[in-house]
């Protein structure tokens, strides 16, 4: 079992899977829900590996039509009808997704044994695109050579934790405790109010991830994350090729330090290497030339706000 508030890198690479590293793919372990970002080839075979079970993914979010970001879909789909999934399935993605999908599943007479809703992502700079209870999802327009965006993952403010010896002091009922819990003072029967700074204390920070898919150096990305505690941003090339990124409409580990820089970032991560680089170490290097909580994304590792990576699969080990 993943933990909780962490995320799991299932392939960092561009355009190609290689030896060590597949296409874009990760899950976000957040609130007990698993969220699949992009779904790019082979992202089946990585999900097994890292032992999330597929009747467990909540949505799927698709950054864009590039097939290295979600040529991957087709096979996870006819896998999860296989295996008998039947809760619905919410994939989030651009326009013209659906069609794609749908039009390989009526070829071969595939009979859907649970609902799909394809939710178009929203033309707007930054958009609310799912809101529950206690956390809310945001689109991001990037800049790409086609339409692409990121995902930005907020959890609500968290209630604030009232004191045991406050309660017992004052005999505080059920309903007061939830109100106070939320913000509200103490009012005694004699009218006096105790202040609710003297018996709550403050909550843990509420955790938030922003995943930054492939797009040209964007700073003005960094007004809609202010504040973001684990934040991905592509880093396909280093700052020698700034002018081949700017050409592809990708970016440089400098750009990603940059942005979360930008952004007062709590940790940053790159991934999304250019099949040229043999070593990414100089993505780290580069990177923290900039900001200096940089970690480098590796296919089947698992990232934390609180300690570092660790890898959640070896190839001497059989899969169950």
């Amino acid at each position: 079992m993943i933990e909780d508030y962490s995320l799991t890198v299932l392939g960092c690479s561009s355009a190609t899977p290689n030896s060590v590293r597949f296409p874009s793919s990760q899950v976000l372990h957040f609130l007990g829900k698993y969220f699949l970002l992009d779904c790019g080839e082979g992202t089946q075979m990585q999900l097994r590996r890292a032992k999330v079970p597929f009747e467990n993914i909540n949505a799927i979010f698709i950054s864009h039509l590039h097939g290295d970001h979600y040529f991957g879909l087709f096979g996870l789909l006819a896998s999860l009808n296989l295996t008998g999934r039947k809760t619905p399935l919410v994939i989030y993605g651009p326009q013209g997704l659906e069609e794609l999908i749908m039009f390989q599943f009526k070829q071969d007479s595939q009979q859907w044994k649970f609902p799909i809703f394809f939710k178009a992502l929203p033309k707007e700079p930054f958009a609310c695109i799912e809101e529950k209870k206690n956390y809310k999802i945001y689109s991001i327009a990037l800049s790409h050579r086609i339409d692409c965006w990121g995902f930005y993952f907020v959890e609500n403010e968290r209630e604030r934790n009232i004191l045991k010896s406050a309660i017992q002091q004052y005999d505080i009922g059920v309903e007061e405790i939830k109100s106070i819990k939320q913000g509200a003072d103490l009012q005694l029967d004699n009218g006096t109010i105790i202040p609710n700074g003297e018996i709550t204390t403050d909550p843990l920070p509420s955790f938030s991830y922003a995943y930054i898919a492939d797009t040209i150096a964007k700073p003005e990305i960094a007004q809609y994350i202010q504040g973001v505690r684990l934040m991905y941003h592509e880093a396909t090339f280093l700052q020698n090729y700034e002018d081949l990124a700017k050409e592809t409409f990708h970016s440089t580990a400098r750009q990603a330090a940059e942005c979360a820089q930008l952004a007062h970032a709590e940790k940053l991560i790159v991934g999304h290497y250019s099949a040229r680089y043999k070593s990414t170490d100089g993505h780290k290097k580069e990177a923290e030339e900039v900001f200096e909580n940089v970690e480098l994304a590796s296919d089947l590792y698992v990232y934390t706000l609180d300690k570092a990576p660790y890898c959640i699969w070896s190839p001497k080990i059989i899969d169950e």
